[in-house]
């Protein structure tokens, strides 16, 4: 089964957020949500989604200054949803970094084409800036990017949302070593806490009982000590 895409929902109004969220969970998406920006903040950090849908009037943090400080570090689509219509409203929304805009009320269709468009574009622009392949294969392990999907043998590997981050982000710069800040920045974020550098030694560990057969002895992600981890530089495309 493919992982379904994340979807962090930052509103207040509760009707709309239930609205938005039975409307998503029917459409085969995971969702969270979240009444406040600090709560937003913090669980970007921590869920790892795929499209954030923000409302610009929360109670405690402005949406923009949301959009600003995410992009202080991430490309996740956002798409803001705000009962502010004025054109330069939407501009600077536009301006401070968001994907697209949509006006209150709105229907579910326009929804759902906007967050299905925002993943394509995203996952278009990934693929071009990391300039990988969309499926990446070394010997017997292949990842299919567009699809989310790991293969093993040809035997399907169940992940987490947090371990799927992890090894497409590492297929993605196959051959390069990548060090333990740089992956808990991109995972986790710039507000990442001393905690995260056990996590992620943790999810690694995981990550190695499922696609090593000897994971004292791994074949397709080293440890650089004291540095980060590496994956096999892919061998590409397999016809």
């Amino acid at each position: 089964m493919n992982l379904k895409p994340t979807i962090i929902i930052i509103e207040d109004e509760k009707t709309i957020c239930n609205f938005i969220e039975t409307t998503l969970t029917a459409h085969d998406y995971k969702v969270v949500t979240a009444g406040s920006g600090q709560e937003g903040l913090s669980l970007i950090t921590s869920c790892f989604p795929d499209l954030i849908l923000l409302d610009l009037g929360l109670p405690d943090i402005d949406g923009l200054e949301i959009i600003r400080q995410v992009r202080e570090w991430s490309m996740i689509p956002i798409i803001v949803i705000s009962a502010r219509s004025r054109e330069q409203e939407k501009v600077l929304a536009l301006d401070s970094g968001c994907d697209d805009y949509i006006t209150k009320p709105f229907g579910t269709s326009e929804l759902l084409a906007r967050i299905r468009t925002a993943l394509r574009h995203h996952q278009q622009a990934g693929g071009a800036l990391n300039k990988s392949e969309p499926v990446y294969v070394f010997e017997d392990l292949t990842i299919d990017f567009t699809r989310r999907l790991v293969l093993l043998k040809g035997k399907e590997i169940h992940l987490t949302q947090i371990e799927y981050k992890l090894v497409s982000l590492l297929a993605k710069n196959s051959g390069r070593v990548l060090t333990y800040d740089y992956i808990i920045n991109h995972i986790w974020g710039p507000y990442a806490d001393n905690n995260n550098n056990q996590i992620l030694r943790v999810n690694m560990a995981h990550i190695r009982r499922k696609l090593e057969t000897n994971p004292a002895e791994p074949h397709y992600i080293f440890t650089e000590i004291g540095v980060g981890y590496r994956m096999r530089e892919s061998q590409g495309i397999s016809e």
